[in-house]
């Protein structure tokens, strides 16, 4: 299985989603911290999460540190989510395989 860590920055770009066969995107913390006050990055989270599910790709949203940031990633339908919100890190002899990871799901709809 394969991650693309830090989706939007760097060398993680369009190009590499055309050429290897990801198993997961992965959005950089930079878009999540800045998403419910900025609505570029609100349109580019939006955007990443449809891409991620276009492809058929695991989305992941780095750097969740808000209950309105998880609100408004779970509106974006994105499925999961990992960030101080969800756990603090620890030690290395203490976690397992790296930053834990939490499903996002969808809120109950008002009847």
């Amino acid at each position: 299985r394969i991650s693309m860590d830090d989706f939007g920055t760097g060398y993680s770009s369009f190009n590499y989603l055309a050429r290897f066969a990801f198993d997961k995107i992965k959005i950089d913390r930079e878009f999540v911290r800045n998403m419910t006050r900025v609505p570029a990055m609100q349109a580019i989270v939006k955007t990443i999460i449809t891409l991620g599910k276009s492809l058929g790709v695991t989305v992941t949203a780095e750097g969740v540190e808000s209950e309105d940031q998880a609100a408004m990633l779970r509106d974006f339908g994105c499925p999961q989510a990992q960030g101080f919100l969800f756990g603090q890190p620890g030690a290395p002899d203490v976690t397992d395989k790296g930053a834990k990871v939490t499903p996002l799901k969808p809120r109950p709809s008002a009847a």
